[in-house]
């Protein structure tokens, strides 16, 4: 089984592009199942087959705890690893081609505490990728860009996982807007450009300082654009996870 950890800022769509991926390797043919890392998520745009609110309640953990809402989902994000095996012997149930993991909306209670690295182990760090989002409303500058940029190049650092950048809800951009981003992502040269054109502001000169740091640091590279409502870019979604995995050629279960 392999692991794909959907990762970014909340209101990146994360829950609702593993719902249409799901949907979509179902049409496919190929077998998967979806894990719910979120334990304070209220509805979700898919049926979890392993849900960790089954061991976590963020109400209980807030009466608990005596705690409010933000506290409470740092307590339950350290509670994820104490838990993670027994919800491993769930996902172990499973004989299946792909684990699609929904991480927290927040994405600092993912990323950046201990509990990630226990839970990237327990999965298995060697069969495990990061599907990373950027949200297009954060994107929209070159400021903007670059501070996506270097929040997902920290993911990375972080995680130490083969990571895919995706620009999410593409359907929510004019072409234009959309084919800016991934020629900011794709040619440096083209945003240290637009970052020249933009107001002599302290913020562009840090974002100068950022965009040199993260050039020399080979981050960037090629980003996709994918549309959980349009069902845009999914199946490239598929073709990275096998150039990942297997080398491009499709897996075959034993």
């Amino acid at each position: 089984m392999k692991n794909l950890f959907f990762v970014g800022t909340a209101g990146s769509g994360k829950s609702t592009l593993v719902g249409a991926y799901r949907d979509w390797m179902d049409d496919a043919g190929v077998d998967s199942i979806v894990v719910n890392m979120d334990p304070g998520a209220d509805t979700l745009p898919y049926e979890p087959d392993v849900d960790i609110r089954e061991w976590i309640s963020l109400d209980e953990v807030m009466q608990e705890y005596s705690l409010g809402p933000n506290g409470a989902q740092i307590v339950a994000a350290d509670l994820m690893a104490v838990n993670i095996g027994k919800m491993m012997d769930v996902v172990g149930t499973y004989k299946t081609d792909y684990a699609l993991i929904d991480t927290p909306g927040q994405l600092e209670l993912f990323a950046f505490r201990e509990s990630s690295e226990v839970t990237v182990k327990a999965f298995g760090r060697d069969d495990s990728m990061v599907i990373y989002l950027s949200d297009p409303s954060l994107c929209r500058t070159p400021n903007g860009f670059i501070s996506a940029m270097t929040l997902g190049a920290l993911v990375q650092f972080r995680l130490q996982l083969p990571m895919l950048n995706l620009l999410s809800k593409c359907d929510t951009l004019s072409e234009d807007d959309e084919q800016r981003m991934l020629d900011w992502y794709s040619v440096p040269d083209v945003l240290y450009g637009d970052l020249l054109d933009s107001d002599s502001v302290p913020q562009t000169v840090v974002g100068m300082e950022l965009f040199k740091a993260m050039e020399n640091t080979g981050v960037f590279g090629e980003i996709r654009a994918v549309s959980a409502q349009d069902f845009i870019g999914l199946e490239e979604i598929y073709a990275a996870s096998q150039l990942t995995f297997f080398g491009g050629e499709d897996n075959e279960r034993e």
